[in-house]
């Protein structure tokens, strides 16, 4: 089994990207996931946003904390069982998972280093998708979307779950990382995967407006900017044989 895991779409400069994307690397591939957190505008997900990306080719939508930005996330929690949030926000366990018809399941986790909100523990709570997922599903493929700030945390969930899981990738930072890897248990691994989106910005918003932010200290709301320049969309491509262990992982650019 193939599958290519793109990272955060950011607003629409990022589905514009991802769905070139797909139509480059869609015949070499059997699944295609992406992170879809900041895919409306910059912020959350909505169910025309949705639409979009299904159509253009993504099977599986991961998210991440902005997922509740926006107000039609009920909607999109009641329409589309192929969004899956992290399953460490309270109450919120079923839906931090979705079991494919393609014969692989996809989970999703928050990171709790760095970030402002209560959280279920992000390794207790992968235990229990792990047992919950092979409880329904039994031996099939399973791909974990760690979405958090600190390289250290998602390193050290990638240890472990090594052999628990086909393979792991971190989003969130919008920075692609180089160390892919196949751990010693079988599990492939990436720190951050990157984002799909503008490349002259700051992680995918307008850069002046976040200059600004940082240069002055005032809160300034950050956008993707309304002009883009160079396009890119950052993943990986996995390879997973019949015994769900990764056999290889290399990062894929697309620049459009």
């Amino acid at each position: 089994m193939k599958i290519l895991f793109f990272g955060d779409v950011v607003g629409s400069p990022g589905r514009k990207i991802l769905k070139e994307a797909i139509a480059y690397f869609h015949s070499e591939v059997d699944v295609i996931v992406a992170n879809g957190e900041n895919a409306a505008h910059g912020y959350g997900l909505t169910p025309k946003v949705v639409e979009e990306m299904l159509d253009a080719g993504v099977d599986i939508i991961t998210t991440g904390g902005h997922f509740y930005d926006r107000k039609e996330w009920r909607d999109v929690l009641e329409h589309y069982p192929q969004v899956v949030v992290p399953a460490n926000y309270p109450e919120r366990f079923d839906r931090g998972y979705y079991i494919s018809s393609k014969g692989i399941a996809v989970m999703n986790v928050h990171g709790q280093v760095f970030v402002n909100i209560i959280f279920n523990h992000p390794f207790h709570t992968a235990d229990k998708l792990i047992e919950h997922i092979r409880t329904e599903a039994g031996d099939i493929p399973i791909l974990f979307d760690f979405h958090g700030e600190a390289t250290s945390e998602k390193m050290a969930m990638g240890w472990y779950v090594d052999g628990r899981v086909s393979a792991i990738v971190g989003t969130h930072t919008h920075v692609p990382t180089a160390d892919e890897r196949i751990l010693p248990g079988g599990t492939g691994y990436i720190t951050d995967v990157g984002m799909c989106g503008c490349m002259d910005t700051v992680i995918g918003m307008d850069k002046e407006a976040a200059v600004k932010r940082f240069t002055t200290g005032i809160p300034e709301r950050i956008e993707p900017p309304k002009k883009c320049g160079k396009l890119r969309a950052y993943g990986v491509l996995i390879e997973i044989d019949k015994e769900g262990k990764t056999t290889s992982m290399r990062r894929v650019v697309y620049e459009g």
